[in-house]
């Protein structure tokens, strides 16, 4: 539920700022795009901090090679993303590999919910909730792509 109230929480002070005269940051379209990075940003140190890198690898479905590589390598890219979304000449394009990722990864996160694994010592998002909550993470991601 973190991640999401990232979402939120910074689109929300994002389009203030833009409506307090931040130009960068007037209209919706960039203020989703500053929720979204502070989003990754969260998910993405997320991956590299030494409290939850271990339940991540975890979460990995058991057959895929090199869980702990993965992980690493989903981080990277999250952060990456975040960083990408907030130059506009690469924010569309980032956006819809973001939207590729976030759906190659929500197999872990059903797989991790089946097996009853936790996170940071709490069970991991039920598979309807994540769901949902997949549906509004990719679909921001799909509106900063395809919108104008």
């Amino acid at each position: 539920m973190i991640p999401l109230l990232a979402l939120v929480i910074g689109a929300a002070l994002a389009r203030l700022a833009g409506l307090a005269g931040v130009d960068a940051l007037d209209g919706w379209h960039p203020a989703l795009r500053v929720g979204l990075a502070l989003m990754l940003v969260l998910t993405g140190t997320a991956h590299f901090s030494r409290t939850r890198r271990a339940d991540l690898v975890a979460m990995v479905p058991p057959g895929l090679p090199r869980p702990d590589l993965l992980v690493t390598v989903t981080g990277a890219l999250e952060l990456a993303g975040a960083a990408a979304l907030l130059v506009p000449a690469t924010a569309r394009w980032a956006a819809a590999g973001l939207a590729l990722l976030m759906l190659a990864m929500f197999p872990a996160n059903v797989s991790a919910a089946r097996r009853g694994l936790t996170l940071a010592g709490r069970p991991v998002t039920p598979i309807g909730t994540r769901t949902v909550l997949q549906i509004v993470f990719v679909a921001t991601a799909a509106v900063i792509s395809f919108g104008p």
